[in-house]
C-alpha cells in the first residue's frame, strides 16, 4: 500500500512537471515564431505596428528559458542538459538574428535585409530549435509514461496484496478461536478435573471408612470366639481354627481393597489369599499356571472378582456342604493373561441353579472386568460353574 501511494505520488508529480514543462516549451516555440512573424511584417510593410510581436517576444524569451530550467529542476540527464542548453543557445541566435535583420530595415537597407531574411540561416535555426523543443517534449512525456506505468504496476499489485492480508487475517482469527476453543476446553477439563479430584477424594474417604468398619467388625468377630472358647479348653482346637479363618478372611478382604501389608502382585499369591479362608478337607481347591506378576493397578479388580467368586462358591456353588473342588488354571501369551475357574460339587445334582439371577456381585465382575480391559464369561452346568477370564497385563506405572 505504501508502495502505490508512493508510485501515485510519484506520477502526480511527474505530470505537474510535465505538464509545466510542455507548457514551458511551447511558450518558447510561440515566443520565436512571433519573434519571426514580427520581423516578416515589418520589413513587408515597414509599419512598426507590425513590430510589436517582436518587441513583446523579445522581452518574453529570456524570462521563457527562466522558467523552463526551473521546471525542469535539478539534477538533469546529460540528454536533457545539453538540450536545454542547446535551447538557450538557439534562442539567443534566433533573437540575435532577428534584431539584426529589423536593425538594417531601420537603417534603411532594405536589399542588405532581404539578402539576410532569404538566406538559410534563420531557418535553419528555427528547424534546429524546433526539433530541440520536440526532443526534450519526448524525455518529459517518457518520463510521464513510466511514473504512470509504475503507478499502474504498483496498484496491480495491491489488489492481490490486500486478498492475501485478507486471507492472513482470517487465519488469524481462526487461530485465535482455536485458541479461545482450547483455552475454554482446558478451563472446563480443569475444572471437571478439580470436581473429579474431590469427588474422588471423598469416595476414597468413604470407602476407607467403610473398610475401617468392616475390620472392626472381624477384630469384634474374632475377639467374640476367642472369648467364648477360653473356659472351654476342649474347645480351644475349634476356636483356634475359626480364628484362623477369620484372620485369613481379614486378609483376603485386605487384598481386594488393596490396602494389606502384605500386598503382593503375583497371581498364585492372589489365588490362594482369596480361597484360604473357606478352605477345608471338603472345601477342595487346586491352583496352577506359571509365575505371572500383575501390575499393581490390576491386582485389586481381579482380587474382587476372585473373592466374589469364592463367596459364592460357599454361598451357592462348589463349597456349599457336603462341598466339592475348585480348580484355577491359567496360561500367559503375549501379555495376555488367561484364567479359567472350575468348580465341581461332590453332589452336583443338589446344586442349586444361579443362571440368570444378577444382583451386586454381578455387576462388581462386570464393573472389575472393565477396569481390566477384559473379558469375564460366566456359564453353568450340572457340574458346576465355570469362569472364563481374559485380559491384557497392564504395563507398570
Amino acid at each position: 500500500m505504501w508502495q502505490t501511494i508512493s508510485a501515485e505520488r510519484s506520477q502526480r508529480d511527474q505530470a505537474t512537471r510535465t505538464n509545466q514543462v510542455l507548457l514551458a516549451l511551447r511558450d518558447i516555440s510561440r515566443t520565436a515564431v512571433n519573434g519571426e512573424t514580427g520581423q516578416r511584417g515589418y520589413f513587408i510593410t515597414l509599419d512598426r505596428r507590425y513590430l510589436a510581436p517582436y518587441i513583446a517576444a523579445n522581452e518574453q524569451y529570456r524570462g521563457n528559458l527562466a522558467r523552463l530550467r526551473t521546471q525542469m529542476g535539478e539534477p538533469l540527464s546529460p540528454n536533457q542538459a545539453a538540450l536545454l542548453a542547446e535551447i538557450e543557445r538557439l534562442n539567443d541566435a534566433k533573437f540575435a538574428e532577428l534584431g539584426d535583420t529589423v536593425h538594417t530595415i531601420e537603417s534603411g537597407n532594405l536589399i542588405e535585409a532581404r539578402r539576410r531574411i532569404l538566406t538559410d540561416e534563420g531557418q535553419d535555426v528555427m528547424e534546429r530549435l524546433r526539433r530541440a523543443i520536440v526532443a526534450l517534449e519526448a524525455i518529459e512525456l517518457s518520463s510521464f509514461n513510466q511514473a504512470r506505468d509504475e503507478a499502474i504496476a504498483s496498484e496491480a499489485r495491491i489488489i492481490p496484496t490486500l486478498i492475501g492480508l485478507l486471507i492472513l487475517i482470517v487465519l488469524a482469527l481462526g487461530l485465535g478461536l482455536l485458541q479461545v476453543i482450547h483455552a475454554a476446553d482446558a478451563e472446563a477439563r480443569a475444572a471437571g478435573a478439580q470436581e473429579l479430584a474431590l469427588a474422588r477424594d471423598r469416595a476414597d474417604l468413604l470407602a476407607r471408612e467403610l473398610n475401617h468398619r468392616v475390620k472392626n467388625l472381624f477384630a469384634v468377630v474374632l475377639a467374640i470366639v476367642k472369648m467364648s472358647g477360653r473356659d472351654s479348653p476342649e474347645a480351644k482346637p475349634a476356636v483356634d481354627r475359626i480364628a484362623a479363618r477369620i484372620h485369613a478372611l481379614l486378609i483376603a478382604h485386605d487384598v481386594t481393597q488393596g490396602n494389606s501389608v502384605r500386598r503382593s502382585a503375583n497371581l498364585a499369591e492372589l489365588i490362594e489369599t482369596a480361597l484360604k479362608p473357606y478352605a477345608s478337607a471338603e472345601n477342595r481347591s487346586i491352583v496352577a499356571g506359571p509365575p505371572v506378576d500383575l501390575p499393581e493397578r490390576q491386582v485389586v479388580p481381579l482380587g474382587l472378582v476372585l473373592h466374589e467368586l469364592a463367596t459364592n462358591a460357599v454361598k451357592y456353588g462348589a463349597w456349599l456342604p457336603p462341598g466339592g473342588e475348585i480348580a484355577v488354571h491359567w496360561t500367559c501369551e503375549d501379555r495376555i493373561l488367561r484364567l479359567a475357574w472350575r468348580e465341581r460339587r461332590d453332589r452336583p445334582e443338589a446344586q442349586p441353579a444361579k443362571e440368570g439371577r444378577r444382583g451386586f456381585g454381578s455387576a462388581l465382575i462386570d464393573g472389575s472386568a472393565r477396569q481390566l480391559g477384559g473379558t469375564i464369561e460366566r456359564s453353568v452346568d450340572p457340574a458346576g460353574l465355570s469362569v472364563r477370564i481374559e485380559f491384557p497385563l497392564a504395563e507398570q506405572a
